[in-house]
C-alpha cells in the first residue's frame, strides 16, 4: 500500500522534495534540503502501523491491537515531542531544526500529520467494530440496549463503580479542578427544574489504576459497553433531581519534559521523585472533546486549563483515548489471534546441565528473542548465578524490566547466598521512573550495591557480568544484548544478544562497571566492545570511512545497519560522503529515519527500509564489509544524537562464524522481506511492497521457521547420537 507524501504547507522556507544532482563537491551538506524531519519521520512509522490494522489479512483483534498502538503512540508523541517544541516555543528559540523549521512549523505540521492518523484510526474503528459482530464480539451503546440489560448495567453501576464516582462543580465558589494526565472526564451540563440557569459539573471516569475497566461486559457474552457511556446514561444517581442538559467528554495530555540536570541534583533520587510529582501539574499540550461538543463550553475548557492556541484542542469523532481498546484485544477469543507463538529453547541451553558448561564449552553463543527463549537463557543465566557456589560475583545494568521479573529476585537470592551483586539502575527511564525507584529500594534492602549512573548520561547498556570460580580460575561470563531484561517485551520484541566467556570482552565489561559505578573517567583501553559515549561514535565515523578507503581500493564496499532510528547528522553526512564514493549502504531503520535515499549524485547509493510486523523489530546490527574481512557488531545504541553522545551504550563485536551467520540471516531476511517491507522515498513517504505470490512469507515468519527448523535438528540429530552410542556400547 502506497502512503501519501508528507505535504510541505506551512510557512516559510521549505525543505525541496525534487532534488537535482551535482557534482560530488558542490552538495553542501550542511543544507537543510538533504534531511528529512525527525517528528514528521515518527509519525509516518505510526502510519505504517495503522496499516496492519487496515490489513484484511491480519486477524481481527490483531488488527485492533494496531489501532491501540497508535493510539498510545500519539498520547507518547504529544507528551515527549509536541511537550519539548511548545517549550522551545515558550522560549521564543527560532533557531531551525537540522531540515530547516522552526518549532512553530513543526507543530503545525505534525498536528496536520495527527489529524489524517486519527481519521483513519476513527474510520478503522468503525469498520473494525462492524467486523467483530460476525464473530459474536459486539461494542454496543448503552442507548441500544434492552431495557433489561440498561437495567442490569446500572446494578452493577451503583454497586461496583458509583461509590468511585466524585462530581466536582465549577462556580464562582468551586474554581476549575485540576484534570490530571489520561483521564477521561465527563463535563455535564445541569440545571434545577424549576431554574433557567445552567450549572456546570466536572465528573473523573474511573479508570484502570482504580482496578476498573473501561469496557464494561455483559454477563458471560462477549457484549460490552463503554464505561463513560454508562455513566452518562445514569446521571440522576449523581444529581438527583436535576435536568441533564448535556454530558460531553474531554481529555487531557501534559507535557511530560519536566526533568531536573542530573549535573545541578544533590539527589538523584530525591530529583527524580520530584520530577515524577511534577509530571502531574505540568502544562497541558493538548485537549481533545466529542465532536459536536457546544462551542462556548469548549473555548470554556480550552480558557480553563491554561491552553492559549485554540489548535490545541481536537476534535474526535470516535472514541476518546483509544489506547485502551487492550482489553478488547486481550479477550479470549482464540480464533480473532495469531497463531501463538512459543519460543524455542536454545539448543545448546536445552540439555545442558549447567548453563556456565554450555558458554564456556562454547565460547559464545548467539540468542535471538523472541525465536528463541528469553526465560531459558538470559533469565537462567541470572539465575544459576544466583545459586551457583562457584559464582563469586554479579554485576549489572537495569533500564527496564517487568512487573514481576524473576531477575530481581535472582539477583536478591544472590545477594542472601552470599556473593556479591552490583546493579546499576537507570532511574530516568521514560516512564518507567517510580518502577525504578522501587526497585532499586527493593534491592538495596537486599544489601545490594545499587548505584544510579553516571552523572549527565543515561545508562542504556544492556549487560550482565558473572564472575566465577572455574577450574582453571577466575573466569569472567557475560551476556551483552540489544533488548531490556524484561521477560514481557522478550516475547513481542525481536532482540538479539550473546552469551560469552570471551576474556577480553570480559575484561571491557570489568572496566565498563568500574566507570559506571564510581564515574571516575581516566582513559580506558577497551579491547572489544564499543562504549558510548566516548568511543562508539568515532568509532562508526571512522569505519564507514574506512569502507570508503576500501571501495576506492577496488574492493566493493557494503554497510548495512538495523536500528530503531537513524537521526545523528554527523552519521547522516558520513553515509552521504560513503554514498557518493560509491559504497553500497542498505539500512533497516525501525522508525524514525533523516536521509533521503536515491539522490542522483549523493544518496543513489543508499536504500532505506522499515519492518513492521507482528514482534516490535528491536535488535540493532552493524555490519561492514571491510575489504572481505567482515565485521559485525550487535549492541543496545540507535544512530541517534542522545544515543551516541549523552548515554552509555554498548556495541559489542559477533567473531564467531556461525554466529556471524546468524546475524547475516537475519539482514538477508529484512532485507528480501516482500511483504512487510516498507522502502523509504527521497520525499519522506513510504511504499510497501508488494508480492504477487499468495503463500510469500515476511522475515519475521521465515526467522520463526528457522527457529522451529534448529530446534528440530537439534532433536533429531541429538537421536541419531544416541542411537549410534547405544549400537556401540551393546557391540561392546
Amino acid at each position: 500500500m502506497s502512503v501519501k507524501p508528507l505535504s510541505q504547507n506551512v510557512e516559510a522556507e521549505e525543505p525541496r522534495v525534487e532534488l537535482e544532482a551535482v557534482p560530488e563537491q558542490e552538495f553542501d551538506l550542511e543544507d537543510h534540503q538533504y534531511y528529512l524531519n525527525r517528528e514528521f519521520s515518527w509519525l509516518e512509522f505510526n502510519r505504517r502501523v495503522l496499516a496492519e490494522a487496515e490489513n484484511p489479512k491480519n486477524r481481527l483483534l490483531e488488527r485492533l491491537k494496531f489501532l491501540a498502538i497508535v493510539s498510545s503512540n500519539i498520547d507518547e508523541f504529544f507528551m515527549k515531542r509536541i511537550g519539548g517544541l511548545k517549550q522551545q516555543q515558550g522560549a521564543r528559540i527560532q533557531s531551525l531544526s537540522i531540515d530547516g523549521r522552526t518549532p512553530e512549523q513543526q507543530i503545525i505540521r505534525s498536528y496536520e500529520i495527527v489529524t489524517e492518523l486519527e481519521d483513519k484510526i476513527y474510520s478503522l474503528y468503525a469498520e473494525l467494530r462492524q467486523l467483530l459482530l460476525e464473530h459474536e464480539v459486539v461494542i454496543c451503546n448503552y442507548a441500544d440496549l434492552s431495557v433489561e440489560e440498561q437495567a442490569q448495567l446500572r446494578e452493577y453501576y451503583l454497586r461496583n463503580i458509583f461509590p468511585l464516582v466524585t462530581p466536582q462543580s465549577v462556580d464562582p465558589a468551586h474554581p476549575f479542578p485540576f484534570i490530571s494526565n489520561f483521564s477521561l472526564n465527563l463535563l455535564v451540563t445541569l440545571r434545577y427544574r424549576e431554574d433557567l440557569e445552567n450549572l456546570l459539573a466536572r465528573v473523573k471516569v474511573p479508570s484502570g489504576g482504580s482496578g476498573i475497566q473501561r469496557f464494561i461486559q455483559l454477563g458471560e457474552s462477549h457484549k460490552y459497553v463503554l464505561l463513560e457511556d454508562v455513566m452518562s446514561n445514569n446521571l440522576d444517581l449523581l444529581f438527583p433531581k436535576m435536568k441533564v442538559v448535556a454530558c460531553e467528554t474531554f481529555r487531557v495530555i501534559r507535557n511530560i519534559n519536566v526533568g531536573t540536570s542530573r549535573e545541578k541534583a544533590d539527589d538523584l533520587l530525591a530529583s527524580i521523585e520530584s520530577e515524577v510529582r511534577n509530571r502531574k501539574f505540568a502544562t497541558v499540550v493538548r485537549l481533545t472533546v466529542n465532536e459536536g461538543m457546544d462551542p462556548v463550553r469548549r473555548g470554556m475548557l480550552t480558557a480553563e486549563i491554561g491552553l492559549n492556541d485554540e489548535r490545541d484542542t481536537f476534535s474526535s469523532s470516535g472514541m476518546l483515548s483509544m489506547r485502551d481498546l487492550w482489553e478488547i484485544v486481550g479477550i479470549n477469543k482464540p480464533e480473532l489471534h495469531d497463531e501463538p507463538h512459543r519460543p524455542i529453547d536454545h539448543v545448546k541451553l536445552r540439555v545442558a546441565q549447567n548453563i556456565f558448561h554450555a558458554i564456556r564449552d562454547a565460547g559464545s553463543l548467539f540468542l535471538q528473542h523472541p525465536y528463541e527463549s528469553f526465560g531459558t537463557s538470559v533469565t537462567r543465566f541470572v539465575k544459576e548465578a544466583s545459586s551457583d557456589p562457584k559464582v563469586h560475583a554479579i554485576k549489572m545494568t537495569l533500564y527496564r524490566t517487568s512487573q514481576d521479573s524473576k531477575i530481581i529476585d535472582y539477583l536478591i537470592s544472590a545477594a542472601q547466598n552470599g556473593k556479591q551483586v552490583a546493579v546499576v539502575v537507570e532511574l530516568q527511564a521514560r516512564f518507567d521512573e517510580v518502577a525504578n525507584i522501587r526497585w532499586a529500594s527493593r534491592l538495596e534492602e537486599a544489601g545490594i550495591h545499587v548505584t544510579y549512573g553516571v552523572v549527565g548520561l543515561k545508562t542504556h547498556c544492556k549487560v550482565v557480568l558473572v564472575v566465577r570460580k572455574d577450574y582453571s580460575g577466575l573466569r569472567r561470563y557475560a551476556h551483552l544484548g540489544t533488548g531490556n531484561y524484561h521477560a514481557g517485551t522478550a516475547r513481542l520484541y525481536t532482540d538479539v544478544g550473546i552469551l560469552t566467556c570471551n576474556e577480553e570482552i570480559g575484561r571491557d565489561l570489568t572496566e565498563l562497571f568500574n566507570f559506571l559505578t564510581t564515574g571516575f573517567t581516566p582513559k580506558r583501553n577497551y579491547l572489544k566492545i564499543l562504549p558510548a559515549p566516548k568511543v562508539l561514535k568515532l568509532a562508526l565515523i571512522g569505519k564507514i570511512q574506512r569502507e570508503v578507503r576500501h571501495h576506492k581500493n577496488k574492493t566493493q564496499g557494503l554497510i548495512r545497519f538495523k536500528a530503531n532510528a537513524l537521526e545523528d547528522k554527523e552519521i547522516c553526512q558520513e553515509l552521504y560522503r560513503a554514498s557518493q564514493a560509491g559504497v553500497k549502504i542498505e539500512l533497516i531503520i525501525r522508525d524514525t529515519c533523516r536521509i533521503r535515499p536515491g539522490i542522483k549524485g549523493l544518496s543513489d547509493n543508499i536504500s532505506v527500509i522499515s519492518i513492521v510486523g507482528r514482534f516490535l523489530e528491536h535488535s540493532r546490527i552493524f555490519y561492514f564489509r571491510n575489504g572481505g574481512e567482515e565485521e559485525f557488531y550487535i549492541g543496545s545504541a540507535d544512530l541517534m544524537t542522545r544515543n551516541l553522545e549523552f548515554r552509555v551504550e554498548v556495541l559489542t563485536p559477533i567473531e564467531d562464524e556461525s554466529h556471524r551467520d546468524e546475524c547475516r540471516t537475519i539482514l538477508n531476511a529484512c532485507l528480501n522481506d516482500s511483504c512487510s517491507a516498507w522502502e523509504l522515498q527521497q520525499d519522506g513517504s513510504y511504499i510497501q511492497r508488494k508480492s504477487e505470490a499468495e503463500d510469500v512469507l515476511c522475515a519475521q515468519a521465515k526467522m520463526i521457521i528457522l527457529a522451529e527448523e534448529r530446534s528440530k535438528y537439534a532433536r533429531a540429530h541429538k537421536k541419531i547420537n544416541y542411537k549410534s552410542s547405544h549400537r556401540k556400547n551393546r557391540n561392546r
